[in-house]
């Protein structure tokens, strides 16, 4: 129970994150003596956001099909996932001057991935109320620590946004890791900023006597 209830807070962390680095992006704008200053900001946002999305999906989605009742969640999520996730192949197509986004104005794709970002977080927060609903239906053994679970999940997912790859089972499991390969070596040649994913460490809200539990206790001193 205690390691979704850490969940569900560090996805507020998470999601506060994003939510900063939508907004410096959407605002970001280049001017006659930096035509690029915009990219970091932009490009940093997209690293972010794309890697927590194949997270959620490749982690977090089939823990919840396994639930009771759980499969349409899942199934929602998935399908908003993936709609947000082409909102984001929208801003890299413009960032890098794709023929079939260059003229769509940029006002016009930041409110879509505005729109569309608020959507995967409340559906993101209803896959954590239905794990902590359900947690008790679980096994014991069967129960982690879901934060560190995401956590390694962004390490090993694509840094850029793939909405036409396969996303369900085996197969999409495959096809994150081979973009996540094929992103790295890009990234590495391009000299491309990846941010660290976000790991929440702020276990005040936890008590302390959850905090031991949790092998991790953050107690200020006395």
């Amino acid at each position: 129970m205690i390691a979704v209830i850490t969940f569900a807070h560090d996805l507020d962390s998470i999601h506060h994150d994003l939510g900063h680095r939508l907004a410096l992006a959407s605002t970001a704008r280049p001017d006659v003596r930096h035509p690029r200053d915009h990219y970091t900001a932009i490009d940093t946002f997209l690293a972010a956001a794309s890697r927590h999305n194949a997270a959620m999906v490749d982690a977090i989605a089939p823990l919840i099909t396994h639930l009771p009742g759980g499969h349409d969640l899942a199934h929602e999520f998935l399908a908003t996932s993936r709609v947000y996730e082409e909102a984001l192949a929208q801003v890299k197509a413009k960032l890098y001057g794709s023929s079939y986004a260059v003229s769509r104005p940029w006002p016009s794709i930041w409110e879509e991935v505005h729109r569309e970002f608020g959507a995967v977080c409340a559906l993101e927060r209803r896959l954590a109320t239905a794990l902590l609903t359900q947690e008790s239906a679980r096994p014991e053994a069967d129960r982690e620590d879901l934060g560190t679970r995401l956590h390694h999940a962004e390490l090993a997912s694509p840094t850029r946004p793939h909405p036409w790859i396969p996303h369900q089972g085996v197969v999409g499991h495959l096809a994150r890791a081979v973009a996540r390969h094929v992103d790295h070596f890009w990234d590495a040649a391009e000299g491309r900023m990846v941010p660290e994913p976000v790991r929440h460490h702020d276990r005040e809200h936890q008590g302390r006597l959850a905090q031991y539990l949790l092998a991790d206790p953050h107690l200020e001193e006395e």
